[in-house]
Formats: C-alpha cells, sequence, structure tokens
C-alpha cells in the first residue's frame, strides 16, 4: 500500500498540538484515524473537522498509563478498519522543574507517561503487527534526549530511555517491521504550561514565542516516515528550530 492512502494509523496525545496536527496532515493525505487522549471533547471536535473534510477518523478516550485504554484503541481501529498501520506514541508529560523542587509526583507522571505509554502502545501493538505480517510504531521523542539542560534531568531521563527502548525494538522488529523515533525541537504548543515552577514555566514560554516552530512541522516528519516504500524504515528524526542550540 504505497504512501498514506487508505493506512489506519492510531495517535495517542491526538488532542491538541503535535498529535492534532500529524491527525490533520495525515487525513488529509487520506489515512484513515483512530485518535486517542484524556480530554474526549477535544478528540469528539477533531474527528468532527476530519469527518467534515472528507476524511475518516473514530476515537476512544485514552490514557497512556493504563495498559487496557491501549488495548482498547488497537481494537478500535481492528473493529472499525480491519487492521492497524501505524501506532504514533505521542501522548507526553513535560512538567520540568529544578530537581531541587523534588516534585516527586511530577517526575512519577513523566516516567508513567513518558516511558511506560510507549512500552504500553507497543505491548499492545506488537502482537497485531506480528499477525498481520506489517506495522509501524513512530514515537515522539525529544531533543531533550541529546541534549540536558538544568530543569529538565528527568524529563530528558525519559526521553533518553524511550530512544533506546525503540531502539531495541527497532533491532528485535525483524524486517517487516518499522520502527521511526521522532524527536521535536521546541514546538509553539502548550508544553511550557504543564510546569509548576513559575520560572521555568516563564522561560520556556519565552524560547517557544521567540523561535519555536509549527506542531504542522513535526506532522510533516510523521509523513515522511509513513510514505517511504516498505522496505525503507526511517530510524530517527530531530526538527528542531533553526534558531535553537
Amino acid at each position: 500500500m504505497p504512501g498514506l492512502d487508505g493506512k489506519v494509523v492510531a495517535i495517542t496525545g491526538a488532542g491538541s498540538g503535535i498529535g492534532e496536527a500529524t491527525a490533520l496532515l495525515l487525513a488529509e493525505r487520506g489515512a484513515r484515524l483512530v485518535l486517542g487522549a484524556r480530554r474526549s471533547e477535544r478528540l469528539a471536535d477533531l474527528a468532527g473537522r476530519i469527518g467534515k473534510a472528507g476524511g475518516a477518523a473514530v476515537h476512544i478516550r485514552t490514557d497512556v498509563t493504563r495498559r487496557d485504554d491501549l488495548h482498547a484503541l488497537v481494537a478500535l481501529a481492528r473493529e472499525r478498519f480491519g487492521r492497524l498501520d501505524v501506532l504514533v506514541s505521542n501522548a507526553g508529560a513535560g512538567t520540568i522543574s529544578p530537581l531541587d523542587d523534588l516534585r516527586v509526583d511530577e517526575w512519577d507522571q513523566m516516567v508513567d507517561v513518558n516511558i511506560k505509554g510507549v512500552l504500553h502502545g507497543i505491548g499492545a501493538a506488537l502482537p497485531v503487527f506480528r499477525a498481520q505480517g506489517t506495522g509501524h510504531f513512530i514515537t515522539t521523542a525529544s531533543t531533550a534526549a541529546f541534549r540536558i539542560v538544568p530543569a529538565m534531568a528527568v524529563y530528558a531521563g525519559t526521553k533518553i530511555a524511550v530512544r533506546a527502548i525503540c531502539e531495541g525494538l527497532r533491532q528485535e522488529a525483524g524486517d517487516s517491521l518499522r520502527v521511526t523515533t521522532v524527536s521535536p525541537g521546541a514546538v509553539a504548543t502548550d508544553f511550557a504550561d504543564a510546569s509548576t515552577n513559575p520560572e521555568v514555566r516563564a522561560r520556556i514560554a519565552e524560547m517557544r514565542d521567540r523561535i519555536a516552530i509549527p506542531p504542522e512541522a513535526i506532522a510533516r516528519a510523521v509523513a515522511f516516515a509513513i510514505e517511504q516504500p516498505a522496505t525503507v524504515d526511517v530510524n530517527e528524526i530531530v526538527v528542531r528550530p533553526t534558531a535553537q542550540n
């Protein structure tokens, strides 16, 4: 099946930002979407917009920290469209703060969402991909996995872990499954709002307002990876603003 037309793509964290932009672009290019996020009203609105534009999208409330939710997302794809071609694990938590803040609950949240959420998606989709003989894992990491800065130690650690897990998955995948990690830099989303440290939140927001690229830039990277021939596996894509260090 060349390109994106007709492909069934499930996206976590689809309610806003990169996930929303990716859903809209892939639908525009002919993919059939299965949308997952915690905010059901956002998913319903997005699916409605895709439908009005002539696309196909279904949705289900998905909390990636819950294994059953990921299995339900994959099951919905198979129930409605007969298969699942791509899982985009995009849901993420970025409650960044200095370690001295000791916001341990927020550390736990980042581990649960950023690492366990990816593993739960792999656990749900891998048996389906194996049975089909084809499938594509795409995971949103971060440039924080390449460059660690103050206040982002735990967040960066989760994204380094994601890259390691995906590289291990790639090596185990064999010649029929594809694995792609997309690492965004500063993107114009509400990422900064997650931080409960006022100084960190202000600093991230200032950088976003000054140099951030639109989420559509990341969506295009996702589409690029999917659109390659089945024998081509684009393993890592780093997309950052030209002005970002």
